[in-house]
């Protein structure tokens, strides 16, 4: 066995400490994060690349004749909850605030990419997570729209969101494609040692885009640490507590083999998408929201396997 090959087990085997090595090297080395934040684009289509490996076309997009499924998970997950929860914050008085704000649009931002890759690290099925990634970034222009409507005139971009969404379209085509040929043609039939290497590099991949995303947090740390450690706990009470009220919700709902993705993605979403969408003095204000966002995103497979339901 090649070295190599030994590394890639040895980071399957500790995955859920590698999301976390990823995270505090984002936080001690703010020069190497910034670098890494040009890359990302990069580094999250190659994520998608080494998943759709992982995983291969048949035991995900293959399964697909759960279409109505995956659309009807997509729409609760896209569409109904960021309008329930806009509603309960104008109820409240609050839908002008930031966090508000904030929480809106990660509720109505599609899957994380590695949301397959978390999947496998808690002992879930992959497959659903791979389709509500694929279905939820395909129709986000579409679901996004309502949103946006709502939150007011400051977020004017809608034109950009649905530019936006279709290049995601194409990249998560591009990306997923590639990798499920790829398999077909290369490793049609994995032993168990290949699926634990494949496992291995996604975990890299995992610890590796991380570092990137973390570096809007670092100035925020040195400058103003309390405000830090309110978004901090609002961005765990949000992600955590959408896990566990999704894994209620759908543990007598839909099969074992569903509800614990569902509840992963709940909680994991990728609102980072915005950014590339929004008018610039809107991003700016979001920034800290999503630097902080990584912390409980990465902290998932460590913290909450024991709470998700599985088969």
């Amino acid at each position: 066995m090649t070295p190599l090959y030994r590394a890639l087990e040895f980071c399957a085997r500790h995955g859920r400490w590698g999301l976390v090595v990823g995270l505090v090297c984002g936080l001690a080395l703010p020069g190497l994060a910034a670098a890494m934040r040009l890359w990302l684009p990069h580094m999250v289509a190659g994520l998608l690349f080494i998943t759709a490996f992982r995983i291969g076309y048949r035991a995900s997009v293959g399964q697909l004749t759960a279409l109505p499924r995956v659309l009807s998970e997509v729409l609760v997950l896209q569409l109904c909850l960021p309008l329930l929860a806009f509603a309960l914050f104008w109820a409240l008085g609050l839908s002008g605030a930031l966090a508000a704000m904030a929480i809106v649009l990660m509720l109505a931002a599609p899957s994380i990419s590695g949301s397959p890759n978390f999947a496998i690290l808690m002992g879930q099925d992959p497959a659903p997570a791979m389709q509500i990634l694929v279905v939820g970034t395909a129709l986000f222009p579409l679901t996004s729209l309502p949103v946006l409507l709502l939150l007011g005139p400051d977020f004017g971009g809608i034109g950009g969101v649905i530019t936006t969404g279709l290049s995601l379209i194409v990249i998560i085509a591009l990306a997923t494609g590639a990798g499920f040929v790829l398999r077909a043609r290369l490793l049609p039939q994995p032993s168990p040692a290949h699926m634990q290497r494949l496992d291995g590099l996604g975990v890299l991949a995992l610890a590796i885009i991380v570092v990137g995303l973390m570096a809007g947090i670092r100035p925020i740390l040195d400058q103003s640490p309390l405000d830090l450690a309110g978004w901090v706990a609002l961005v765990f009470a949000a992600n955590f507590g959408l896990q566990l009220l999704a894994s209620r919700v759908t543990r007598n709902l839909v099969p074992a083999s569903r509800a614990g993705p569902l509840s992963i993605i709940a909680g994991n979403r990728n609102v980072a998408l915005f950014l590339l969408a929004l008018p610039v003095d809107v991003t700016d204000a979001l920034l800290v929201f999503i630097g902080c966002y990584q912390l409980p995103m990465y902290l998932t497979p460590l913290l909450m396997r024991r709470f998700l339901p599985s088969d």
